[in-house]
């Protein structure tokens, strides 16, 4: 692979790479930047269900991940800049020295979704569902808990903000590129559709009586999350079955997704 040395910043193949904080808040048209090593990997590798487009790094970083960008198709060029022109390309000091341009994966239906999952008969099945999540912080660390304890996917409502959105990949460590998900109107939707397939839907609430070490994990088990502060609307927690973490006195709450990594840890190994 012989990479191709960019000089300018008006260079037309880098013009998807151009002030990438700025282009994040407006989409992408079906791709997404990926930033760093950890996520470029993710990527690369037979696991990601997106298709890499291009790729740009700094011309010092070249020799080090020469391995790494040969697993990429022959087709994706790779371009190569010095450092400041790195940075004036993105719009700021790229410390990683690392971008690629990402193509999303074909939106699937929720039921052709779980189709497939169901089909391979696993013992045990369990899936995320994420209401009203905004922050993208939040969004990656539950990708990244999602494939850090093997949930089959995650169902995500109409109010929940871009996984593919370049912050939420990088906390993901890349998760986002490789696990299945769908995106249905609402939450509400979503939890009746999933019950008339026989799942039982956690509504994680401090509200909740039942605690989840009591929770004895179903053959089908989905986790339902909502955003901090408001957290799931009453109707919703009372179509599911509430569930709590216990906490020590005088406090009541996790993290969103910290309370999606204890949950998993318990329905995948409980």
């Amino acid at each position: 692979m012989t990479p191709i040395l960019v000089t300018s910043a008006d260079h037309p193949a880098v013009q998807p790479f151009r002030d990438v904080k700025e282009r994040d808040l407006t989409g992408r048209d079906g791709l997404f930047i990926a930033e760093g090593e950890v996520v470029l990997n993710v990527l690369c590798s037979p696991a990601s269900l997106c298709e890499p487009v291009s790729v740009l790094i700094a011309q010092k970083r070249w020799e080090g991940l020469a391995s790494l960008l040969s697993r990429l198709p022959e087709s994706v060029p790779v371009y190569v800049a010095e450092q400041d022109m790195l940075d004036q390309i993105a719009g700021f000091h790229l410390h990683r020295g690392i971008l690629a341009l990402g193509r999303k994966p074909q939106a699937v239906d929720m039921d052709g979704l779980l189709d497939g999952i169901e089909a391979r008969d696993s013992q045990r099945t369990v899936l995320v569902v994420a209401s009203g999540i905004g922050n993208h912080d939040n969004m990656g660390g539950i990708f990244r808990n999602a494939a850090a304890f093997g949930a089959e996917a995650v169902l995500m409502d109409s109010a929940c903000c871009d996984p593919f959105y370049r912050k939420a990949i990088r906390v993901s460590v890349g998760a986002v590129l490789r696990t299945p998900m769908a995106r249905v109107g609402a939450a509400s939707d979503i939890v009746e559709r999933l019950k008339a397939r026989g799942y039982e839907v956690l509504a994680l609430t401090p509200s909740a009586t039942m605690q989840l070490s009591q929770y004895k994990p179903k053959v089908r088990t989905a986790i339902l999350l909502g955003s901090e502060g408001p957290g799931l609307p009453q109707s919703v927690i009372e179509s599911c079955t509430p569930v709590g973490i216990r906490m020590a006195g005088g406090f009541d709450s996790l993290n969103v997704a910290a309370t999606s990594a204890v949950a998993l840890h318990h329905l995948v190994f409980g």
